[in-house]
């Protein structure tokens, strides 16, 4: 009875962690109600393996009654579906080996005490998920975003352990004399290689942040560039103004004494509108925002695209300003680059913010092609170095719990964004 015990366990144990892994395509709820309903189903064709064939015969098919139906099950659920998954169930078999292995030792140490051993798994279950939830789960769902290659190798070096462990050493920690010294002993290799690979994923991390400080810096100093070049530019003007001031005053004077009024003011609303023109304009009061709608409202227009905007923001924000301008400016540019695949005629960008009852933003713009939409309504693209902007916002938007919304209507491409 221990050994169903512990497979029965095993199996709900597993499954919940490789749920934690998870990156489900499917909204929570269904994906819990999923894999939970399928863990019911496995449990019991794993109870009745056992009371058929022993618990021998039941350890040695384990694999296809659990983990094949399991890869099958996540490889529907999962976003990624290369060996980024296959590692997910590998990492979560690991980690329930790993307790299965101190719980164990445990066991026998204790003169085979079966509430010690219910105890072990317990304390150690608690502790593995605490570790997954706390840690390894945000550093694991970040890593499979930025890392593109190597998963395979990481793959087959943990299928090997896997072989090893349930194939080549059979029999139980703390029943079996072998399996008490030996699997112990490749497990803690194990921990070694799995602490590896902790560390490059944590090293993947802080690349991807200093990429992102990297794109916030540069963004910042490009927007800012631009509302320098801004103002140098009317600040020439202003002084080609001041300079010519002597000449309009003369002029105005002359037309004056020759009682020629209505010239005179014609003359002097001219020159007001020409002043007007050169005004610096401000978009909103946080700086960075301000410069990023300047700069990109420029680009557009010297591309000949139609700016329509409204944009009320309050001084203090909700967010990160850095972070929420490069929202903007990656918005922004996709909504460039769609124009320029149109006809000049129909280039056209509109932005619309509000400030109350909490900021809600809108940008939107015209769309001459189909645009696919992955499951969580995420647009995708299969051009090689595109689709970068819209992770960014969707990492944005999870990390800020934003409700974010693309779509695709009459022709009109918006996005929608409620911080």
């Amino acid at each position: 009875m221990i050994e169903l015990f512990v497979m029965e366990y095993m199996t709900v144990l597993g499954m919940t962690m490789v749920l934690l892994f998870l990156d489900s395509r499917y909204s929570r709820r269904r994906t819990i109600l999923t894999v939970y309903g399928t863990i019911v189903l496995v449990m019991a064709a794993v109870a009745a393996m056992y009371w058929i064939a022993g618990a021998e015969t039941t350890l040695q098919v384990y694999s296809l009654i659990v983990h094949i139906p399991s890869l099958l099950l996540f490889l529907i659920l999962s976003r990624f579906r290369k060996w980024q998954l296959v590692f997910q169930l590998l990492s979560a078999i690991l980690f329930c080996t790993l307790i299965q292995h101190g719980a164990g030792l445990i066991y026998y140490l204790s003169g085979s005490r079966i509430e010690v051993l219910i105890s072990s798994y317990i304390v150690l279950s608690a502790g593995v998920i605490w570790f997954l939830v706390r840690f390894l789960r945000p550093l694991f769902l970040q890593t499979l975003l930025e890392l593109r290659r190597g998963w395979w190798l990481m793959c087959m070096v943990m299928a090997t352990y896997y072989v090893i462990i349930i194939y080549l050493i059979p029999g139980y920690i703390g029943i079996s004399g072998s399996s008490t010294i030996l699997k112990p002993a490749i497990s803690l290799l194990m921990v070694g290689f799995y602490s590896i690979l902790i560390f490059l994923f944590s090293s993947t991390q802080k690349e991807a942040e200093a990429r992102h400080s990297a794109q916030l810096s540069i963004l910042q100093l490009s927007a800012l560039q631009s509302r320098m070049e801004a103002v140098k530019a009317a600040e020439n003007v202003i002084r080609t103004e001041r300079h010519d001031l002597r000449h309009r005053l003369h002029t105005v004077a002359e037309l004056v004494s020759r009682g020629d009024r209505e010239t005179a003011l014609d003359f002097l609303d001219a020159a007001q509108k020409r002043l007007d023109e050169q005004k610096e304009i401000h978009w909103c009061r946080p700086p960075v925002l301000d410069a990023v709608f300047s700069s990109y409202f420029e680009q557009a227009q010297r591309q000949d695209i139609l700016v329509k905007a409204k944009i009320s923001l309050p001084d203090t924000l909700p967010a990160d300003e850095g972070e929420l301008a490069i929202v903007l400016a990656n918005a922004l540019e996709n909504a460039i680059h769609a124009n320029m695949q149109l006809p000049r005629e129909q280039r056209e960008i509109r932005c619309r913010i509000v400030a109350t009852p909490s900021i809600m933003l809108e940008i939107s713009n015209p769309c001459g092609t189909q645009v696919a939409f992955d499951d969580q309504g995420l647009p995708v693209t299969s051009r090689k170095d595109h689709g970068l902007g819209v992770r960014s916002i969707a990492a944005f938007c999870e990390k800020h719990s934003t409700v974010c919304q693309f779509d695709l209507t009459d022709g009109w491409f918006r996005l929608q964004l409620v911080l």
